[in-house]
Parts: structure tokens; C-alpha cells; sequence
């Protein structure tokens, strides 16, 4: 055992930086590319070395890129309104001025609809940023929990707010 754990350790030790590189570039975010990397070294460890060593390079990379791709499905959500929330309000246009702000003023009231834990885990992601491990540790959930709660109160807020657009256009 002591010559596979020598060998996952060679493995980081050559492999961590160009995957760390590989998926910034597939995610723009240097801690969430860690994190993709450092699951995909701990998906190594349970995989019997036979059955990798031989295509080392190929396997890692196919995990990071399958990893930053599911990520980046859990995080795709709402897509207009969070373009409008990202957008920098100091160069937008009166229009998109006014459409952020309502924009954001209808996610708040959302939100605020939600469970408490659903509240916590979407604000620690999406305004302070942090990664599902990181909102673990601050709220004692679980990780699983944590990305159960984002999705599901995601989910809850699409409805949401599709129901109310839907609902305004209705009476324009």
C-alpha cells in the first residue's frame, strides 16, 4: 500500500499544476479549479492503480473536465437574471440599470421565501462566493446536504420568479 500512496503522491506532484491550469480554463475561478482537482486526486486514491497507470494523463484530465462540467451545471441557474445581477451597474445603460434593480429586488423577495438553511447555503454561494466545502463547515451540513439545499432552493426560486414574470406579462 505504502508504493500506492507513493505513487498518488508522484501523481499530485506532476499532475496538479497542469490540472489546476486546465480547469481555471474551463471555470475562470482558481479556488473552484482546486477544488475540482483535489476531487478528482481523491477519486484517484479509491482507483486501483492497475487500472489507470497506463493512461494516467488521460484519466485525470477526463475527471477534471467531467467534474468542472458537473459544477458548472449546479451552478447554472436563472441565467438572465444572473447576467443582470453580474452586470457592472456603474457602465449599464438606464434601461439595464433599472432592469438590475428590480431584478435583484425580485430575487431578494424570493429568497426570503425560502427554509432558513436554503437561505444560508444560496447567500455563502452566491454572494460571499464560497464553495460547497466551505458552506459546509460554516453551517455543519453535510456537503451532500449543502448541494442538495442550493439545488433545491434554486429550483424553488426559478419557479418563482418564472411564475411572476409570467404573471407580469399577463397583465401588461
Amino acid at each position: 500500500m505504502s508504493s500506492d500512496s507513493s505513487w498518488i503522491t508522484d501523481c499530485v506532484a506532476q499532475w496538479e499544476r497542469p490540472l489546476i491550469a486546465y480547469a481555471r480554463r474551463l471555470l475562470g475561478c482558481d479556488e473552484t479549479a482546486r477544488d475540482m482537482v483535489q476531487e478528482t486526486f481523491l477519486r484517484l486514491c479509491r482507483q486501483p492503480k492497475q487500472e489507470v497507470e497506463q493512461r494516467l494523463a488521460e484519466w485525470l484530465f477526463t475527471v477534471v473536465r467531467h467534474c468542472a462540467i458537473d459544477h458548472l451545471r449546479k451552478e447554472h441557474a436563472m441565467s438572465h437574471r444572473a447576467e443582470l445581477l453580474t452586470t457592472d451597474v456603474a457602465t449599464a445603460s438606464p434601461v439595464t440599470q433599472l432592469e438590475i434593480n428590480e431584478s435583484h429586488q425580485g430575487l431578494l423577495q424570493a429568497l426570503a421565501t425560502l427554509p432558513r438553511n436554503q437561505q444560508d447555503c444560496i447567500r455563502l454561494k452566491f454572494q460571499q462566493h464560497l464553495s460547497y466545502q466551505h458552506i459546509s463547515r460554516v453551517t455543519g451540513l453535510s456537503v451532500t446536504n449543502v448541494g442538495y439545499l442550493i439545488h433545491m432552493g434554486i429550483k424553488s426560486l426559478r419557479a418563482q420568479l418564472i411564475s411572476t414574470t409570467a404573471h407580469a406579462g399577463a397583465n401588461s
